[in-house]
């Protein structure tokens, strides 16, 4: 069996530096042709070594990932790798695209590697044409971007990442340095604070009711008030009362 090919596509030079160090001790005998930093010095690469694996950044000068995948599609394995942006990530999830986060953690390259491994082992093994997916993915990154508002919360179990959609989820509430975001189904801690979380959300769509809890609007069944005369929420889905604080009480009083 030939050796695995590849070559590594970011504007980073130290990225490529610890991709490169990853690569060789987890996949030893694969051959990192050469390295580009930018569009069109990846395509003129890719024509010039036929890689079989492109490492390829989604955002790069020239020509983005995205504009380099389509004109490679077919002919090799891609891997993207991206900085952080929840609606990429979870394209990339929904659309079964192969992804590596920047900055880039060995367990998650592990995986994709071992992904990798698994295709080239088949007999007449043929690279997957993208096309369709990276259609799918432009029009999705298209129609989300148009809210300025946080869609997806990303959290980290483990050496996985949950998506979980923003509407989904039936409060958050502050917890040390952490946020523990609930939704109906499970509960997730994130490395964001409720002031970061008050920012990015939809101010009429999440409602902070204390300096340390947002709500979900839609998810509130009942608003009662406590022999102290404070307002109590009961979400749905939630079986705890949760309380309003004074400051906040005047989102309630009309009603």
């Amino acid at each position: 069996m030939k050796n695995i090919t590849a070559i590594i596509a970011d504007d980073e030079t130290e990225l490529r530096r610890h991709l490169i160090r990853l690569l060789n001790r987890l996949w030893p005998d694969l051959v990192i042709a050469g390295e580009s930093e930018n569009g069109p010095e990846t395509l003129a690469l890719f024509h010039s070594l036929s890689p079989d694996i492109v490492f390829l950044d989604i955002n790069m000068p020239g020509l983005s990932g995205l504009e380099v995948a389509k004109r490679i599609s077919g002919r090799c394995t891609v891997i993207f790798i991206t900085a952080y942006d929840q609606y990429a990530v979870e394209a990339f999830e929904r659309e079964a695209l192969d992804y590596i986060l920047k900055p880039v953690q060995k367990d998650r390259l592990a995986a994709s590697l071992d992904r990798c491994r698994k295709r080239f082992a088949e007999p007449n093994a043929e690279f997957q044409d993208l096309a369709p997916l990276l259609k799918l993915l432009e029009k999705k990154l298209a129609r989300e971007k148009t809210s300025p508002f946080l869609q997806w919360i990303r959290a980290q179990h483990g050496d996985n990442i949950r998506l979980i959609p923003a509407e989904d989820v039936l409060l958050f509430k502050a917890e040390d340095k952490y946020t523990l975001v609930i939704t109906a189904k499970n509960e997730s801690l994130i490395r964001k604070t409720i002031k970061e979380l008050e920012d990015e959300l939809d101010p009429d769509k999440f409602w902070k009711i204390h300096r340390g809890t947002i709500v979900n609007a839609a998810s509130i069944l009942k608003i009662s008030r406590s022999v102290t005369g404070r307002y109590v929420i009961r979400l749905a889905g939630y079986d705890e009362p949760v309380m309003v604080s004074r400051s906040f009480s005047h989102l309630f009083r009309q009603m």
